[in-house]
């Protein structure tokens, strides 16, 4: 190896550094590893940092010397810690560069695990960068403690980048982050969802993968522009008054040669056995959460998006696989913990302390969990012994939900549990509604295409269904594609199909959710107890031979109320009797078989009013008409002031 330009021995590492890495307690190791700019006697330059415990050698190759390995090679650190060093004066900005490793076992070249940029993929070089960035969010960081609460209203638009919109008359290209900033943050004032949910953004070497097989956990993809790039975007949605959430994925990592598999030449990230290293289902690598020195890298990871890019939420990808042991195994195939038990310590204790450490830090966003088992208390503190997390996806209304509506009307009556089980649990955990990109792909169609019946019947049913999840207890969150009514399953290579908004059906859906998010922040009712037991009261639930329900939703106090019907049948039910816990008047605010909405008109003239004769354990009563595969909303009046 020619080492005539070995990089010059510099260290931001402090012992107190080393000490916490060690410790796995270091949570902003983006500071200190990867490439730093800085000076060294006078000097610009880069202070480069690698852990490689195994490697025999470490040099940093380069658009600056030509690629040339061992021509800069770092120092090894004397205190054990398997860190490689050093200070070089002379890259630029934009460089690209790797770490050439060579151990026991070879020579290979890494990508930087803390660079802050890559090349665009299928190119695989980190980039030389800083950080820098003017940022005109102050107002939205002062008041997203509001946003961000339990009880507020979190309605969550969920976005794929690349196939949102794209550009037809360019080769059908995808959008810079520059390019959909402002149009996303447009759309989504117009159609009143607080939050937006970006699928994984994190550079990945497989766009088919939608983000989910990572390679750089501290760098946005370079698909669609730079990290300051990533920041206009954030920035345009904060000052938009829109939260951003990032998909993280702390459970596994793909295989690529230039990433974290076998990186110093042995299994240094990932577990070595592969019953418990590798994750047959995604056939990628499973982190060794064992092992400290990686706790502080994925610790570090998720604290780096809310400490330098202003992210309002992280939404933890495949808790469950994390877990569990056995997740995805048959008999045999994996290893028991040290209680012969199929629980993950290693994860549970990392995701107690990282849920530990974001809350510590910043204690105006939130942390949810894709978790789809029944693992108790996700979404409790760490001290009652629970996981930490602020919200968990609720996968079994998800799955009971579109089961039943995929019946045929006829039968659904003998489905009726499944519509009404999801309330023995909806107080059990901190629930967000979801109708993700899970439930649009592989071959399951579109949401739209779920529904039975012909083309008026499917659309009613989609709206009932917005309508339902729209006022059942739980935050929302629905996939890009799913407010258009479009009927092709989503595919990641071609834009959304907004074409379909000239037809009234497709439009009548976009106005639906519009104003049932419209209704879901105005009225309190229907937000702010979504997580207490009191925020909620049955009507009716055992109708199921004309498949209706009824039920009441509560703010913190009783006199924010709203009822809330759903008719699951393609047939009017005329002057049905439903108790009321007042009496006066009852606004219809909201009814799914508006002509607006593409339904067939019918309802309740906009006011009912309350007959003082009891029904249902309530002293009122309404008469009302309920329309076909509909879903009605009424609030009470309140009395006008007498005059003085």
């Amino acid at each position: 190896m020619n080492l005539m330009n070995p990089v010059q021995t510099h260290s931001l590492l402090s012992d107190h550094d080393i000490y916490l890495f060690r410790e796995g307690s270091h949570g902003r190791l983006y500071d200190r590893f990867g490439a730093q700019a800085t000076e060294k006697d006078g000097q610009a330059g880069f202070q480069f940092a690698v852990w490689a415990p195994n490697a025999e050698q470490v040099s940093v190759v380069g658009d600056f010397n030509h690629w040339q390995a061992g021509r800069h090679a770092l120092h090894r650190r004397v205190d054990g810690s398997g860190i490689w060093e050093g200070f070089l004066a002379g890259p630029a900005l934009g460089d690209g560069y790797k770490f050439h490793i060579r151990s026991a076992g070879g020579e290979q070249e890494k990508a930087d695990p803390f660079a802050r940029q890559s090349e665009e993929p299928p190119r695989s070089a980190s980039r030389l960068c800083t950080l820098d960035y003017t940022w005109a969010d102050d107002d939205w960081m002062a008041k997203r403690r509001a946003v961000n609460a339990l009880n507020a209203p979190l309605s969550i638009y969920e976005v794929h980048l690349g196939s949102w919109r794209r550009v037809p008359e360019e080769g059908d290209r995808w959008l810079s982050y520059r390019e959909i900033a402002p149009q996303l943050a447009a759309y989504v004032q117009q159609m009143g969802f607080t939050h937006v949910e970006l699928l994984p953004v994190m550079e990945h070497p497989f766009y088919g993968s939608w983000g989910y097989q990572t390679t750089g956990y501290f760098a946005p993809t370079a698909r669609y522009g730079s990290p300051q790039d990533f920041m206009f975007l954030i920035d345009t949605l904060h000052q938009a008054g829109i939260a951003v959430i990032l998909d993280w994925v702390p459970s596994h990592f793909p295989a690529d040669g230039h990433g974290l598999a076998n990186f110093d030449g042995t299994c240094l990230y990932e577990h070595e056995d592969p019953r418990q290293g590798f994750h047959p289902d995604w056939k990628s690598s499973i982190f060794n959460l064992g092992r400290n020195e990686v706790r502080g890298f994925l610790m570090s990871s998720a604290l780096f998006w809310l400490d330098r890019y202003h992210i309002d939420g992280l939404r933890v990808d495949a808790v469950a696989s994390m877990l569990y042991l056995d997740y995805g195994r048959e008999e045999g195939e994996w290893i028991a913990n040290e209680h012969g038990g199929r629980e993950n310590l290693e994860s549970m204790s990392f995701l107690r302390s990282l849920n530990e450490a974001v809350y510590r830090d910043h204690p105006d966003v939130q942390t949810m969990a894709e978790e789809s088992t029944a693992w108790p208390m996700v979404s409790r503190p760490t001290y009652m012994g629970g996981l930490g997390f602020g919200m968990k996806w609720n996968m079994g209304w998800m799955n009971d939900t579109l089961k039943y509506f995929q019946q045929p009307p006829l039968f659904r009556k003998y489905q009726h549990d499944k519509l009404t089980f999801g309330v023995w649990y909806a107080f059990t955990e901190n629930f967000v509604l979801p109708l993700s990109h899970d439930e649009v792909v592989h071959g399951k169609g579109a949401l739209i295409g779920k529904m039975p019946g012909d083309e008026w019947q499917q659309f009613a049913n989609l709206r009932l269904l917005y309508g339902l999840m729209w006022t059942h207890p739980g935050k929302k969150l629905l996939f890009m594609g799913g407010e258009l009514g479009q009927r092709r399953e989503w595919q990641h290579e071609e834009s959304l199909e907004w074409h379909v908004l000239q037809y009234p059906l497709h439009h009548g859906v976009q106005s639906w959710v519009a104003d049932l998010n419209r209704v879901y922040r105005a009225q309190k009712a229907l937000h702010e107890r979504d997580f207490a037991a009191d925020g909620f009261a049955w009507v009716d639930c055992t109708n199921w031979e004309e498949s209706v329900i009824s039920f009441l939703r509560y703010g913190r106090h009783r006199d924010d109320a709203v009822l809330v019907l759903c008719n699951f049948t393609p047939v009017p039910r005329h002057d049905y009797n439903v108790g009321a816990p007042r009496g006066g008047q009852w606004e219809e605010i909201l009814n799914s078989d508006a002509l607006d909405y593409g339904g067939s008109g019918m309802g309740n003239g906009g006011r009912v009013e309350a007959r003082p004769f009891g029904a249902h354990g309530h002293f009122h009563s309404l008469s009302l008409t309920l329309p076909p595969l509909a879903v009605l909303v009424l609030k009470p009046v309140p009395e006008k002031q007498l005059p003085c």
